[in-house]
């Protein structure tokens, strides 16, 4: 009996709707397969008791089937649609329509792929059924599979307002995540990174695994060629557990052949050729030959760059016959890797040809493009042609320059510079062979700040590459400073040391041993160690490469100015180990002064600029009121960020230094994003914050200053539109609001970045301050703490009180705390803060 009424209860329309919905959200999660059983088994159970939901339930086996790629099988289920709903429902015949002319464009039958979707605007013509907005997404694809791209655009914009207009979550999310595909196509990278975040966040609040799997890799392709590798590889190994858990092996695949691309890009050769070598087995596996192709183009160019030419020809053997098939033309990347195995091979005609033919099409895409630049300059540069190789040096950079200029936001300006690296340092390092190296200075500083430098207004957008014609030693004259001009390269950095009087190149090693060097030293420092009283070997060796060589060269009583490349910009020179005992005061006094070592602070006072270009632009202070915008205190907005009873102190220590006339002062509730942002900070010589800050490693410009949350309505702050944080000033509404401020001290941990860009340095808090206008900004490079950090402040406004410029201000407070007794003479204490200036 009880097994005689489970198919009654099976027909039960609410089981039988609820079997349909789990078998479409099977279908939205991503689990293919298992949907398509479930819908398959729905439609023979109600093709006779409810034709209609039988009949949804065959449209969306079809669909599963298109989307795992049988796209034959569906068509043969569409043409089996029950009779007796054909007609009947015009929201089902729209739908199937639209999945035929899906099905029909993925087999590139474009033609009847187009009669189905006639058929179907006819339809939607009389009423605008909800179904409707699939006729226009595969509109889109059908354009956008014919190379129409900007129409495949329209038409996609046109399915997300029809989405969001019917509350069609799905529909908006595949329509996102369609114009973030389109974006990438168009090389239009900023915009993709939009589109596909939004795509990627609406997959996740669905639980739609599938899309946000494929949204993710997309967003990491977008910031991979934005030059984002870091970012880009973290959403690529993302993208592909998801798509493994998934069963997706098309997407798996594709995922790890794009970290391969990272690791390759980051000359981890070994970890780039294991990733392509799995991405090769799992495209047999499904026997996909667009991606066996790509992986064998990875793995030859990958063996020609570790010279195993016999296995990279053998790649190339494999992979030409399968992109010839069909009549079509040899891929932008085959070309460029049998260039570049030619002219390993020493064949420099064959070569030449084909980093042409890549070159010069403007199909290709622009990275692609760089590289053949890069390679046939090189490729010129080894037969001893330096002038060719230079003129084709500078048509790459000015291609590059120009494809930086197209791109909008400042998020994606500041990663795309990397892609130029490479070749800015084969340049370079052409121009010092040729004994030009002033010359190569000038193309160095065209790398620097660029993006910071437009943002000011000191510039416009470069579209092509022309090195400013700068005047490095009227510059150093100008500042009062001897300058330190440093490039990392791959296989030989430089050393510029600047002075009023002349220019003195000093080469160094590459970049691998100084980086490494910097980040085991880094470390030092973080742990509370005492370098000078351990004589530390990497303190000591990084002043004997990047310091002594200039040591000779440095004015007395002059500052030095630090223009770092790289790591540099995380290294605090001012605590490397100069040789000899403390020229400060006597070893009774300072603590592990008898070592023979002392930091390099007591020998000078230092500063860092982002480019000679910044610092040659530099206008006089302007004279104005000495006043003081104080924020901080903050209550605390979480447990994460806890209220500090050194807070309270640091404050008081320093209003005191101003009269009270001069000093607008927010703490405690009063200290919001909201009060800084009305406060109108222009008209302040001195803005200080006296609170935490976070450090954003994948998105710089989200680093925040914790203040109190905000009860303000209608806020602009990036936080409130996105995550509700009104607690946060971040760094991108700072550089929005420009200031004149002759110093911004930032007392927090982080205040001066954790992530660097080529051409750019460290950016977070004190690179958005600097762009929004200030003079000079002290920031801090770990976190920094809470109870040296007072006593070094009030120093520092003593010194600014009595006259002294920031930086020797700043200087005489770290002194004051090194000569100290008890822990704070640690660099932990007194290091963290650097001054950062742009003048």
């Amino acid at each position: 009996m009880f097994l005689l009424l489970i198919p009654l209860q099976d027909t039960h329309p609410g089981s039988a709707q609820a079997e349909y919905d789990h078998a479409h959200q099977l279908y939205l999660h991503g689990s293919l397969e298992k949907s398509q059983l479930e819908a398959e088994q729905g439609y023979k159970r109600y093709l006779t008791s409810d034709p209609e939901l039988a009949a949804r339930f065959q449209l969306l086996e079809a669909e599963a089937m298109t989307w795992r790629g049988m796209n034959q099988d569906a068509l043969r289920l569409l043409s089996a649609q029950p009779v007796t709903v054909t007609g009947r429902n015009h929201e089902l015949d729209v739908q199937r329509l639209a999945l035929a002319g899906l099905a029909l464009t993925f087999q590139q039958q474009f033609l009847a792929a187009n009669q189905q979707l006639i058929q179907a605007e006819s339809i939607c013509a009389s009423a605008p059924y909800a179904t409707c907005g699939g006729v226009l997404k595969t509109r889109g694809i059908l354009a956008a599979e014919c190379g129409q791209l900007t129409e495949a655009q329209r038409l996609f914009v046109e399915s997300l307002s029809f989405a969001r207009t019917y509350h069609d979550r799905w529909l908006e999310t595949t329509a996102l995540s369609n114009l973030g595909w389109v974006s990438l196509q168009s090389e239009h990278y900023d915009e993709a990174v939009d589109w596909l975040g939004s795509a990627y966040r609406n997959a996740e609040s669905m639980g739609a695994e599938d899309l946000a799997q494929k949204a993710l890799g997309n967003l990491g392709w977008a910031y991979y060629q934005l030059g984002d590798d870091e970012k880009a590889l973290e959403l690529f190994l993302e993208a592909e557990k998801k798509a493994a858990t998934l069963g997706d092996i098309r997407y798996e695949l594709k995922w790890i052949s794009n970290a391969g691309y990272i690791y390759h890009h980051a000359g981890d050769s070994t970890r780039a050729a294991q990733s392509y070598s799995q991405a090769l087995y799992l495209a047999r596996q499904i026997d996909s030959k667009e991606n066996i192709a790509n992986a064998l183009e990875d793995l030859a160019e990958i063996s020609v760059e570790t010279e195993k030419l016999g296995d990279a020809s053998a790649y190339i053997d494999q992979v030409t016959p399968m992109e010839r098939a069909g009549g079509n033309l040899l891929s932008a990347n085959v070309m460029l890797t049998q260039g570049m195995l030619a002219a390993a091979r020493h064949q420099d005609p064959q070569a030449e040809r084909l980093f042409r033919a890549v070159q010069n099409n403007p199909a290709n895409p622009t990275t692609t493009r760089l590289g053949s630049g890069d390679e046939l300059a090189r490729l010129y540069e080894v037969r001893g042609n330096a002038r060719e190789a230079e003129q084709i040096y500078k048509a790459t950079l000015t291609a590059f320059e120009s494809a930086r200029t197209g791109l909008k936001r400042v998020d994606s300006r500041l990663p795309f510079a990397a892609n130029a690296t490479g070749i800015y340092d084969h340049y370079i390092h052409m121009l010092v062979e040729e004994s030009r190296n002033e010359e190569a200075l000038a193309a160095a500083d065209q790398s620097r700040a660029q993006t910071l430098a437009q943002g000011l207004g000191m510039t416009a957008s470069k579209a092509s590459f022309h090195p400013a014609d700068l005047s490095p030693r009227q510059i150093a004259q100008s500042s009062g400073a001897t300058l330190l001009f440093y490039w990392l390269g791959d296989k030989q950095s430089y050393l510029w040391v600047i002075t009023p009087a002349k220019i003195t190149l000093v080469p160094l090693p590459a970049q691998k041993e100084i980086v490494t060097r910097v980040e085991r030293y880094r470390k030092t420092l973080l742990s509370m160690e005492d370098p000078q009283q351990d004589a530390n070997e990497d303190g000591q060796a990084l002043y004997q490469l990047l310091v002594s060589p200039a040591a000779k060269l440095i004015r007395r009583n002059t500052p030095v100015m630090i223009l770092a490349d790289g790591a540099l910009g995380q290294l605090n020179f001012e605590t490397l180990l100069a040789p000899g005992p403390s020229p400060q005061v006597s070893p009774e006094v300072t603590p592990g002064s008898g070592t023979g070592t002392h930091y390099w602070i007591e020998d000078a006072t230092l500063l860092s600029a982002p480019s000679l270009d910044l610092l040659a632009a530099a206008k006089p202070a302007r004279e104005s009121t000495r006043n003081l915008l104080l924020l901080g205190n903050p209550v605390s907005p979480s447990p994460d960020y806890p209220s500090l009873p050194f807070f309270g102190s640091e404050i008081a220590q320093i209003e005191r230094h101003f009269a009270a006339r001069n000093a607008a002062v927010f703490a405690k509730q009063q200290a919001t994003p909201a009060a800084y942002l009305a406060s109108n900070p222009a008209q302040y010589a001195y803005i200080h914050f006296v609170s935490h800050a976070v450090a954003s490693r994948t998105d710089p410009l989200d680093s925040a200053i914790i203040l109190s949350g905000s009860a303000l309505s209608g806020s602009s702050l990036s936080g409130d539109k996105e995550t509700g944080d009104s607690f946060k000033l971040y760094a991108r509404d700072i550089m929005q609001h420009p200031i004149d401020a002759r110093l911004v001290t930032i007392s927090a941990c982080y205040g001066s970045g954790s992530r660097s860009y080529a051409g750019e340095g460290l950016v977070g808090l004190s690179w958005a301050f600097l762009r929004a206008g200030a003079h000079s900004v002290i920031g801090a490079l770990w976190e920094v703490s809470d109870d040296s950090t007072p006593r070094l402040m009030d120093t520092l406004y003593q010194g600014l009180e009595d006259g002294q410029a920031p930086a020797v201000a700043l200087r005489n407070a770290k002194l004051a705390l090194l000569h100290s007794r008890g822990r704070f003479h640690q660099p932990f204490y007194w290091a963290p803060f650097q001054i950062y200036t742009r003048r």
